[in-house]
């Protein structure tokens, strides 16, 4: 049996709330980054909800793109955040004004 509509949305939508928070309210670069995947992750589920509900197919391929492009975003993001652990020695947000350019 599939969940109603409204109880998904509810739920990817805590998901967001959540994503949002970790990211906004941290200071580590690495929750930053994780909070952010939450937050990707909670739209592939309210794209998927949708999906299901209309029963079209669309929502469901949009998923594997927003998978791709958050892997991408993992890979980037952590190579810049090794680059500058080692250029800084820490891995927290206040300490990368230097990198501006």
């Amino acid at each position: 049996m599939i969940a109603p509509y409204s109880h998904i949305l509810i739920l990817a939508s805590l998901l967001f709330l959540m994503g949002a928070a970790c990211a906004a309210a941290r200071r580590s670069l690495i929750m930053i980054l994780i909070g952010v995947e939450i937050m990707l992750n909670a739209a592939a589920l309210a794209f998927i909800a949708a999906s299901l509900r209309w029963r079209h197919l669309d929502g469901q391929a949009f998923v594997i793109f927003i998978f791709a492009v958050a892997a991408a975003e993992v890979a980037v993001g952590l190579a810049l955040i090794v680059y500058a652990q080692r250029r800084t020695g820490s891995v927290k947000a206040d300490d990368y004004q230097q990198l501006q350019g």
